[in-house]
Parts: C-alpha cells; sequence; structure tokens
C-alpha cells in the first residue's frame, strides 16, 4: 500500500489558547481578525472562567480558535515544546495589510516562508498570529509550527497520522543572528489547515503556559468511528492516549508527543449548532448540562463581555 492509500488526518480541527481578559480577546479576535464568535460557554474544569471559540462564518472545523480567557493569567511565553504559532490562509494579502495599517495595527512582514508571502501579528496577549496568502477566499486555518528541541520524535508522530514532509527552509530570527528552521509536513488527504511547521531555533526561550501561550493542537476526525481506529493505531505506536471526552461540540481523545505538545483528536459531529440556531451562534451564553442548575451563580462571576460590530 503506498503513502498516499494510508489512513490520513486531514488537518486542523481547533487549536485551544489562554488568554487575558475576555473583552480584549474579543476584541481583537472579532473586531481585529474578523472571526465569527460560534460560541461562548465555560471551561469543563473550571465554570467560572469562559471558553470562547472563534471562526469562519459557518463553524467549521478547520476554523476554530478557542481560549481559556484568565483576567488575572501571568504572562506565557512559547518555547521548546509547545506550539508557537497559528496561521490563517486568507486570499489577498495585500488587502489585509492595508486595512491593519488603516486600524493602526502593528504586523511584522510581508516576508515570505516556502514561497508564499506572509505577516506576522500578536494578539494582546502576545500570541504570534500569521497570515499567509494563497486561496481564493478565507479559509480558516493554513498551518501551525511546533517548536521543538529536536524533530524526529514528533515527525514520526505526524508520518504516523498520515502526513509527508514537504519542504525544509532555514531562516534568520526577527532581524537577529539566531537561525530557526523548520519542516513542513502537510497531510496526504489534505483539507483544511493541512500543514505542520516542525520548528528549531537558535533563539533561547524556556516555554511557560499563561497568557498568550497555545495550550492544545487538536487534528480532525470526520466521525466517531474514524477517531476510534486513530486512537488504536496511535496506542499501538506506544502513545498514551486518553479514553474518549464528550466535550459537547465534539468528542476528544488526547496525547502528548514525544516533542512535548499537546495533541487533540476531535470528532467533526456534533458541531456548534447542537444547542445554538446556526444564525445565532455565540450569542448565549451555553452551559454543559451539569452546570445548568449553577447558572445564576455562574453568570454573575462572569465578566460582563460585548462582542464587537
Amino acid at each position: 500500500m503506498s503513502q498516499a492509500q494510508k489512513p490520513a488526518i486531514p488537518g486542523l480541527h481547533h487549536v485551544t489558547a489562554i488568554s487575558g481578559p475576555p473583552q480584549d480577546n474579543l476584541d481583537f479576535w472579532v473586531g481585529t481578525l474578523g472571526q465569527r464568535l460560534v460560541k461562548r460557554t465555560v471551561n469543563f474544569d473550571d465554570p467560572g472562567t469562559y471558553h470562547l471559540y472563534y471562526g469562519d462564518k459557518d463553524a467549521e472545523p478547520g476554523s476554530i480558535m478557542t481560549f481559556f480567557p484568565f483576567v488575572d493569567a501571568g504572562p506565557g511565553r512559547a518555547g521548546p515544546g509547545m506550539a508557537s504559532a497559528v496561521a490563517y490562509a486568507i486570499p489577498d494579502l495585500d488587502r489585509r495589510m492595508n486595512e491593519l495599517a488603516e486600524a493602526a495595527i502593528d504586523f511584522d512582514g510581508p516576508f515570505e516562508r516556502f514561497g508564499e508571502r506572509a505577516i506576522a501579528l500578536r494578539d494582546p496577549d502576545g500570541l504570534r498570529v500569521e497570515l499567509i496568502e494563497g486561496g481564493k477566499k478565507d479559509e480558516g486555518f493554513h498551518s501551525v509550527t511546533l517548536w521543538l528541541e529536536d524533530v524526529a520524535s514528533t515527525a514520526s508522530i505526524l508520518e504516523a497520522m498520515g502526513y509527508e514532509r514537504e519542504a525544509e527552509e532555514t531562516t534568520a530570527t526577527g532581524g537577529t543572528d539566531a537561525e530557526e528552521t523548520r519542516l513542513r509536513y502537510r497531510s496526504t488527504d489534505p483539507g483544511r489547515g493541512s500543514a505542520v511547521d516542525l520548528m528549531t531555533s537558535q533563539a533561547r526561550s524556556i516555554g511557560r503556559q499563561g497568557a498568550g501561550s497555545i495550550h492544545h493542537v487538536a487534528f480532525r476526525a470526520r466521525d466517531e468511528a474514524e477517531q476510534l481506529a486513530w486512537r488504536e493505531r496511535l496506542s499501538a505506536i506506544g502513545q498514551q492516549v486518553t479514553p474518549v471526552i464528550d466535550r459537547q461540540y465534539f468528542d476528544a481523545i488526547y496525547f502528548r508527543t514525544p516533542g512535548g505538545v499537546l495533541f487533540e483528536i476531535a470528532t467533526d459531529p456534533p458541531g456548534f449548532a447542537v444547542d445554538e440556531d446556526p444564525a445565532h451562534l455565540g450569542e448565549a451564553l451555553k452551559l454543559p448540562e451539569k452546570y445548568e442548575a449553577h447558572r445564576d451563580r455562574i453568570e454573575q462571576i462572569l465578566p460582563d463581555i460585548r462582542v464587537p460590530s
């Protein structure tokens, strides 16, 4: 059987990060980047904190960025063993640069990576967000960057998930003499967000979870059967994979890669319209059933937020 015929994860499902105050987060991701707030709920493990989901207009897998916003969160820092950046595919980089400039939003670039033009900006907590030109319309995620001490062990996991090495590139970082090397891996059955960059860097940093850091990277499974098959395959190669966990809008399994990054595989169904009309996603606070009896107290604790127009 050829590599192209082997099962392959099609791409990213969502990326989850930590932020500071939720209003600042909303203002950037909706007001500046133009994402749609597709769900406002709470952290399943800490119902006194929001869990905010952003995505495209249809809330499709491969476009979903989620945040745990902690008002008093300390600053995080990207470093080896962490996902360090998320990238979106956009059709017209010049138009987006003009819009950002008119809004007095700073960004780095344009620069070229693997033959594609890109810019990078930071959200209010310092999370690096890249906009990469390509495609005929805004397509959700382009890729995610994993910062690693050594790429080999993580590359082997991606290869088991149906990814192939596509290209390698070494560049200077941030106008310094330090170099970073990227290996780009791409799914052999590509959908949205089908690329993963494995990066090693001469820059010195000790990663720390906190505001502005990525907590985990979630890949797509089209249905429950596909997810269970991936759980079996990954367990067979020695990964410690969790049982299936109900996350209300998808089922999830988790495992930590040898390189240190937490991976999730999430199902497409049931989706974000399971408890809201598709035209009104993100307008009301939705709670897991176990917290409904405590709604009044939860709503008193959560800070008021306003979605930018």
